[in-house]
């Protein structure tokens, strides 16, 4: 179990080399807004050769679907009403709890973890523009869109790695 740091230093956790950070993630949806399709997680560290890497993982998700042989998960549906903009509550989850562990964790690479919560497809605000002016579809513009959130980022630095401006 990780253990508190220098509260004045360094405000973050001990982590060992044994050591696999677990992230516990809850999210509820807007009770006036649209379900939620999915909990995230999404890791980004810089490689051997400098470069930076991210991973986006699926952590939580609604409606009983099963990640593709690929590792991807199926959209969700999409419920909205393209003649009113009205969502069906019909699919997705009102909200989400999960403990998540890093399967690509090592405790030598610098690294930093955000969650991201997808909800269900919502009318975008150029399909409500054209239905207010009674046409079928904004030119040019997609009828629906995933909104989405996400937390601040909490960022793993091994010990003996110094911050520039905070020794």
């Amino acid at each position: 179990m990780p253990t508190r740091q220098n509260a004045r230093r360094s405000h973050g956790w001990r982590v060992t080399q044994s050591d696999t950070p677990s992230f516990i993630v809850l999210a509820s949806k807007d009770p006036k807004g649209a379900n939620l399709d999915r909990v995230q997680i999404v890791k980004g560290w810089l490689d051997a050769s400098g470069k930076s890497q991210e991973k986006v993982f699926d952590v939580t998700w609604s409606d009983e679907r099963v990640p593709n042989p690929d590792g991807r998960l199926p959209a969700v549906g999409n419920t909205v009403d393209l003649k009113t903009g009205q969502v069906d509550n019909s699919i997705g989850a009102a909200q989400f709890a999960a403990v998540w562990s890093d399967p690509m964790f090592d405790a030598t690479q610098p690294a930093f973890y955000y969650a991201r919560v997808l909800q269900i497809p919502t009318a975008r605000h150029s399909l409500l523009d054209a239905i207010a002016l009674g046409q079928a579809h904004a030119a040019d513009q997609p009828d629906t869109i995933q909104e989405r959130a996400y937390t601040s980022a909490i960022w793993y630095r091994p010990l003996g790695i110094r911050e520039e401006n905070n020794e």
